[in-house]
């Protein structure tokens, strides 16, 4: 099912992606999967979104949603930690669970899920508070005021988001005084400071210039190594940078689900071939 390219196409910069990340062998054993989605619908009132969605989601590795706008990738996502509730007349039905804990059971605690699985959104959303205010919000609301507690998470956090180095002597400077990048980062330390399982990311370098971009998807591949990592984009080489096993949807339908490599070098379907070489999209 190859495609003949020519040596500038966008299919050819793709698979050069997914080769380079291939220099680094990748772990034989599949991971224990940290989120299991077993015919998973919804619904916006009489719009029917997602269609029998079932997959599962290894932890620690980097799972990329891609497809075209529109196709349901970030409604799944926002699924996981059910930020979809808070639009009205949504509805969802099947299966979900994080960790083992029954994401839309009827008596799960919706701040246990949101503490677990931590989100980045497509425009940083840093607090009007400053750059350690920030970090240390979601800790505060859980109630931890010990400030030496506060003052080891907020360096922690900090520097697994790569940005404590560039912060440390303005700490309570207005995070919303720090570049795209870094404000960014500083959202992505904000998230991992209530040390969640598992990291959400939509669109998380949509906003970004190139070189902010390269230092989001470093920070990713580092993160890998203590969190799971469920990122959406539009940007197939950043997909074939970043991830380890790619989804591809169309229509709220998954079509097709694997490593990563496999997905964009020898897709099983016509679909999944069509969209990565550029025929629509």
């Amino acid at each position: 099912m190859e495609t003949t390219v020519v040596d500038d196409s966008p299919v050819l910069r793709i698979r050069t992606a997914v080769r380079a990340r291939e220099v680094v062998p990748q772990a034989e054993v599949a991971a224990q999967p940290a989120i299991r989605i077993q015919g998973l619908n919804l619904a916006y009132a009489d719009n029917h979104v997602l269609h029998d969605i079932t997959m599962e989601i290894e932890a620690e590795r980097v799972t990329a949603f891609i497809g075209p706008s529109g196709c349901g990738k970030s409604t799944l996502l926002r699924c996981f930690n059910r930020m979809n509730d808070l639009i009205d007349g949504v509805r969802v039905w099947g299966d979900l669970s994080v960790m083992g804990l029954e994401v839309n059971g009827a008596q799960t605690d919706v701040i246990e899920v949101r503490r677990r699985v931590g989100m980045v959104f497509q425009k940083s959303n840093p607090f009007p508070k400053s750059i350690y205010e920030n970090v240390v919000y979601g800790l505060r609301i859980a109630g931890i005021r010990d400030k030496p507690t506060l003052d080891a998470a907020c360096e922690r956090s900090l520097r697994s988001a790569a940005l404590w180095d560039e912060v440390k002597d303005r700490l309570d400077q207005s995070g919303l005084g720090l570049s795209g990048g870094q404000m960014q980062r500083l959202c992505i330390a904000r998230a991992i400071a209530v040390e969640p399982e598992i990291i959400l990311m939509d669109e998380p370098c949509s906003a970004l210039d190139p070189i902010a971009t390269v230092k989001i998807e470093e920070l990713i591949y580092e993160l890998k190594e203590k969190y799971t990592i469920v990122i959406v984009t539009h940007n197939l080489q950043q997909a074939a940078r970043v991830s380890d096993r790619t989804a591809f949807f169309w229509l709220g339908r998954l079509v097709e689900y694997g490593p990563t490599a496999d997905l964009f070098t020898k897709p099983q379907d016509k679909l999944t071939e069509d969209y990565i070489t550029g025929r629509f999209g």
